[in-house]
């Protein structure tokens, strides 16, 4: 992979001794951190099950419902309610496999409840702190109630992320921030400098989708596409099938044509979730790639080798993106020094206070970034876009890159899209494969710093 320069990675920016020209439009960071601390008196949480329209496969396994974690906080007067949805399936797949898709859940959900105990009156420089002051407890317990000595943090991070939310909502209101760029603490708004006027709407394809769901995301528009890779079984019959259904795949989309691209081809996003435990099988699966002649629409692989193996990606000759193995901002600096060349942010999965950490290291690495889905709800997809539209593009493509496969899965999707306070914006809804990021979105935030009567109502 060629290395980018940081004039090639920045131009577009056109950073000035002024400001910072983002697209059309002029963006003011924040020069001072408001010094109110966040005050965290009352805690709650609760949560709700969201069955799928079917079964959703990745990873080596399945799952039929998701559960939407609603937490509450409150201090001074004010309260911040945060969502979060969980999936012990992507966190930590020994988990799921040993306890099911119940079992998991419930242990998920109980690190939860332990963080906002930890959490109970006390204060915080930002929920930055909070999340650092918190974190290796939380993961501790995780540890012992799953007797999973090798828990991966993204397992805790995903348990924090309704708590981390609705203390970024309090400390909003605590401070009189009214918006998500106000919000932003002034050290890691130059990662999230630039303001896109598209955002690409990713699809996931998994295992289980059909050849004519397949055709009819690009008849819709859709031009970038998540390919689930990684298929159930041993590596030899993984390799095999994921080669099957790639092939199959390319004939039935690899002609499409799109506005979006320079080429006016579609684009594949493979995601393996860790399952390759080789990179000879990797390159077994890139090769034919070539072969069948969609290497050049593969813009990005995704956390394709199992992380426990610590093998170097940077002699790949396609973007290689981590994904669950950059839990950290420690281990995304490890993963960009083994050749890792993009990676998948996921504020919705790892918490924003995380994600800001990771994303401010990969701008300074000048390693692009675009946000990755967790089948999350509409709310939290514009939690998702407020960080994707703000990215620096990924170079060659020109818009912002969000994955959001939630439509395409949850059964009650138009009525939990009811649930979301500005579920009617012209900016929630996809047109030809992307979403139209108006002024209006970053002026109202997209949304997530009001509150959603239907979540609130939970806690009466």
């Amino acid at each position: 992979m060629k290395k980018i320069h940081r004039r090639d990675f920045l131009k577009s920016s056109a950073i000035l001794s002024g400001g910072i020209i983002t697209g059309p439009q002029l963006f003011n960071p924040v020069d001072i951190l408001p010094k109110r601390r966040l005050q965290i008196e009352k805690v709650f949480s609760t949560f709700e099950r969201e069955p799928l329209i079917h079964s959703y496969g990745f990873k080596g396994g399945y799952i039929t419902r998701l559960w939407q974690i609603v937490s509450k906080l409150e201090g001074n007067g004010q309260s911040g309610i945060g969502l979060g949805v969980q999936s012990p399936l992507w966190s930590d797949s020994r988990v799921a496999g040993k306890w099911a898709e119940g079992g998991s859940n419930s242990l998920m959900y109980n690190l939860t409840t332990k963080a906002i105990q930890l959490i109970e009156g006390k204060s915080y420089a930002s929920p930055i702190e909070m999340v650092d002051d918190i974190l290796d407890e939380v993961y501790e317990y995780g540890v012992k109630i799953t007797e999973n000595k090798d828990l991966r943090k993204t397992f805790a991070l995903n348990a924090l992320v309704s708590v981390d939310n609705a203390a970024w909502v309090l400390y909003a209101r605590q401070n009189n921030l009214s918006s998500f760029d106000k919000m932003l603490p002034k050290e890691y708004s130059p990662a999230l400098s630039y303001q896109h006027k598209k955002v690409a709407s990713i699809p996931s394809i998994s295992y289980s989708t059909s050849e004519n769901e397949i055709k009819s995301l690009v008849e819709d528009g859709y031009f970038f596409i998540k390919v689930k890779i990684g298929y159930p079984g041993d590596q030899k019959e993984m390799v095999e099938k994921d080669m099957e259904r790639m092939t199959l795949i390319h004939s039935l989309i690899g002609d499409a044509r799109t506005n979006n691209t320079k080429d006016g081809k579609i684009r594949y996003y493979l995601d393996a979730n860790g399952r390759y435990e080789s990179k000879e099988a990797l390159l077994k699966l890139l090769d034919h790639c070539e072969k069948i002649g969609a290497k050049d629409q593969v813009a990005i692989v995704e956390e394709p080798i199992n992380e426990d193996l610590d093998i170097d990606v940077s002699d790949i000759d396609y973007r290689i993106a981590a994904d669950e193995s950059a839990h950290t901002y420690e281990d995304a600096l490890k993963k960009i020094e083994m050749g890792y060349t993009a990676i998948a942010l996921k504020p919705i999965a790892k918490t924003l206070s995380m994600t800001l950490k990771i994303a401010q290291l990969a701008y300074e690495k000048e390693i692009p970034c675009l946000c990755a889905d967790l089948t999350v709800n509409p709310v939290l997809v514009d939690w998702n876009k407020s960080v994707a539209a703000r990215l620096h593009p990924l170079p060659g493509v020109d818009v912002g890159l969000l994955e959001t496969n939630g439509h395409q899965n949850y059964r009650n999707w138009s009525t939990m899209q009811g649930y979301h306070p500005k579920g009617d914006e012209s900016w929630t809804h996809v047109n030809n494969g992307v979403f139209e990021i108006t002024e209006g979105f970053y002026n109202k935030s997209g949304g997530i710093l009001k509150d959603s009567k239907h979540y609130t109502n939970l806690f009466k």
